[in-house]
């Protein structure tokens, strides 16, 4: 299937809609940006797949969050400097043949991932 994200805000209970995402494949301290884009109206990409199964490889790749930009374009005021500025997760694609969702859970404190289905 390939490799997807979604992205709520447990602040406000929301989809992040407007929150810049960028894909890279990463190579031991290499990154090779892949895509950039912003959430749509239900937090994920706008075309559905980042990377279709075709596309999606066997190795590692990072999803950059700009966490801090999008809740300071939600009016919500974030001390300097603030806690979280972009959150970075990098993973694995062990099995190119499965699909690989990365979701995020995440306010301007805290954030949680998993891998979903």
């Amino acid at each position: 299937m390939g490799l997807s994200t979604h992205v709520l805000d447990t602040m406000h209970g929301t989809p992040a809609v407007g929150m810049q995402v960028a894909l890279y494949r990463t190579l031991g301290h290499e990154l090779t940006l892949l895509q950039s884009f912003v959430l749509n109206q239900d937090g994920r990409h706008p075309q559905g797949m980042l990377l279709d199964k075709a596309s999606l490889q066997v190795g590692c790749y990072r999803l950059a969050f700009d966490v801090a930009g999008y809740f300071r374009s939600r009016g919500v005021q974030l001390p300097e400097p603030n806690f979280l500025d972009k959150v970075s997760l990098d993973f694995g694609v062990a099995h190119a043949d499965q699909h690989y969702h990365v979701p995020l859970l995440v306010s301007p404190w805290s954030y949680s991932t998993y891998r979903g289905s």
